[in-house]
């Protein structure tokens, strides 16, 4: 077990929507998803975590906000062609787009970086999980949808952070591109 944890993390990639082949996740694995990112560290145990999924016709909707939020947004001297088709694309390539939320301790009893870090180690848990279960992943974080978007009328003290496309791919697992561990880490004895 301890082996096939570890594999599971090391195994983790990102996966982006244009590689999707376009079948559809069950429900029940979009739940075991979710479920898992439910056991995530917690301090003080106010579980900020909070997701949206849209799937089926919702993923229209939800591509069509995206496009038009994005042409609203931007300035003209930055608008993108190519990035306004693929915040629709990203979309409707995915099975499921979950959107991550957090939702602040309205008493504040703990720093709101401590509860991003919470809803942070919920979505690595989702992230780790679907990978496990051959899902394809990727968080993404477009204007549009960071803060309070109107599409997902969100409660007092919550915010969005970004986006969790989800889908089947058919890639296989990926070489992993990363420093070796030992520049990033300093242990003292003394």
């Amino acid at each position: 077990m301890k082996l096939e944890v570890i594999e599971a993390i090391k195994n983790r990639q990102s996966v982006y929507p244009k590689f999707f082949n376009g079948e559809s996740v069950p429900l029940g694995a979009v739940e075991e998803l979710i479920e898992i990112a439910n056991t995530a560290p917690t301090h003080r145990l106010t579980q900020p975590w909070r997701f949206a999924v849209f799937s089926g016709d919702a993923r229209q909707r939800l591509a069509k906000f995206l496009s038009d939020e994005y042409k609203r947004l931007i300035p003209p001297e930055k608008y993108s062609e190519l990035k306004h088709k693929k915040r629709y694309d990203n979309v409707v390539k995915s099975s499921h787009i979950i959107a991550i939320i957090m939702q602040r301790d309205i008493e504040k009893h703990v720093p709101e970086w401590e509860e991003i870090a919470a809803v942070s180690c919920a979505v690595q848990n989702l992230w780790i999980a679907a990978s496990a279960m051959g899902y394809g992943g990727y968080w993404s974080t477009p204007l549009e949808m960071v803060g309070r978007p109107a599409i997902l009328k969100l409660d007092e003290g919550q915010r969005c952070l970004g986006l969790f496309y989800l889908g089947n791919h058919e890639l296989g697992i990926l070489p992993k591109v990363r420093g070796d561990y030992r520049d990033k880490v300093k242990f003292f004895t003394v």
